[in-house]
């Protein structure tokens, strides 16, 4: 038996799942619709509140009814036969490269869900080298890392990624004929500054406070474990990853856990630390969408994206960031201030499309994702600004958000920060 390149065995469980939710989605905002259709309010107001009654009605419970009995039999079967699939499959192949692209950009749309529903496609947080994830405990990681050094390095991908692409090559690019291939970052540390890197694997669209308490929780384990004594450790977050890397730093802080003492330097590389207009955009057009009961339904639509997107409309790093609040609902920054950790060097790395700052493609693109402003970490308000120093900021001209994992002139920078004496 041919063993599928791209397939798993519990892929076909976390599929049916999602099919059978998304059909029972679309059918509840298709009567929804019709209800609304059917009491002919005018144009304004909220949405009109309550089901479709009498034959309508009953059509449209019985979709769901058979729907759920659908989805049902599909878990009964599939969790008899799993076992055996497995079994075929075994050794299971590595995860390629194309699905684990999938599942990044799945989990980051709808990580939410997947994890709150328990869903095999669910992504779980893990420190990992060379794509595979690490067994946190002395003898694996010897065995795993038999260079293992005493300065590490962990890279922190950002939205709908995962770490295996933060080299072109892995995100199916290529570089123009006659040019050199784009560098791999975490390589160059190693070679010419003697880091160990590792990588760190998520799901993308849990809350970020989430993702940053877990992390902090797996850089502790990962020091207490280490074959050998750590000297320092450095983390490198691109776009969400460096929020995910600030919010473990507050939660390593409020804890007193002791990597923290290792961290010397945080690298940001489009960071959106005080939000991304996409997001801010997605909640005004959601908000706009409940103006009209025939358009509210739709509203629907705009709620199926992640906490971990919603996150990003201010650029939320703890769970008092969106706990008891609409998530949805575009509204005033309801952060409190985080500072930088004392005592670690703080950089920042901005791209814009534009030649020079405050042209025309700086002022309306940025990167293409996050303003420059943003990426600095500064903000009108003094209190909230991270006053990095202008010495530990870089920006790229010319450049956009994904150029930030591995253009030669960022890696150039990093390597030159992370060279001076801590």
């Amino acid at each position: 038996m041919t063993k599928p390149k791209h397939f798993q065995a519990s892929d076909l469980l976390g599929v049916s799942r999602l099919g059978i939710d998304a059909v029972a989605g679309v059918t509840q905002l298709v009567a929804a619709l019709h209800h609304t259709i059917a009491r002919t309010p005018g144009l304004l107001g909220g949405p009109v509140n309550g089901t479709p009654t009498g034959i309508t009605g009953l059509v449209y419970r019985s979709v769901l009814g058979a729907n759920r009995l659908v989805g049902s039999g599909l878990d009964a079967v599939l969790a008899q036969w799993l076992p055996v699939l497995d079994e075929q499959l075994a050794p299971r192949p590595p995860a390629s490269r194309e699905r684990e692209a999938v599942l990044s950009a799945l989990n980051g749309v709808l990580g939410d869900y997947l994890a709150e529903s328990a869903s095999p496609l669910a992504i779980s947080l893990r420190l990992r080298s060379a794509g595979q994830a690490l067994v946190l405990s002395p003898a694996a990681l010897a065995v795993s890392l038999p260079d293992a050094r005493s300065k590490i390095v962990v890279l922190v991908h950002g939205l709908c990624m995962n770490d295996r692409q933060w080299q072109a090559s892995t995100r199916s690019e290529k570089s123009a004929p006659g040019t050199m291939p784009k560098p791999d970052l975490a390589a160059m540390l190693a070679s010419e500054l003697g880091y160990t890197p590792l990588y760190l694997h998520y799901n993308s669209g849990r809350h970020i406070s989430d993702n940053g308490a877990a992390f902090a929780g797996q850089l502790q384990v990962l020091l207490e474990n280490w074959p050998v004594p750590v000297q320092e450790m450095v983390v490198i977050g691109h776009s969400m990853g460096g929020l995910v890397s600030r919010s473990a730093c507050h939660y390593a802080a409020v804890a007193g856990l002791g990597w923290l003492d290792r961290l010397r330097a945080l690298v940001f590389l489009g960071t959106p630390h005080h939000g991304a207009p996409l997001e801010q955009g997605g909640q005004w057009l959601t908000m706009l969408l409940g103006q009209s009961p025939y358009t509210a339904p739709f509203a629907r639509l705009g709620k199926l994206r992640s906490a971990g997107i919603t996150d990003l409309g201010h650029g939320n790093l703890r769970a008092d960031d969106w706990q008891g609040r609409d998530r949805f609902e575009a509204s005033a920054d309801p952060r409190k201030p985080v500072p930088l950790p004392p005592a670690v060097a703080c950089y920042a790395i901005a791209a814009t499309k534009g030649k020079q700052r405050g042209d025309l493609g700086d002022r309306l693109l940025g990167d293409g994702l996050v303003p420059v402003a943003s990426a600095l970490g500064q903000h009108p308000n003094p209190a909230m600004d991270l006053a990095i120093p202008v010495a530990h900021q870089w920006i790229g001209y010319g450049l956009n958000h994904l150029d930030l994992l591995d253009h030669p002139d960022v890696c150039a920078q990093v390597l030159q920060w992370l060279r001076q004496p801590a």
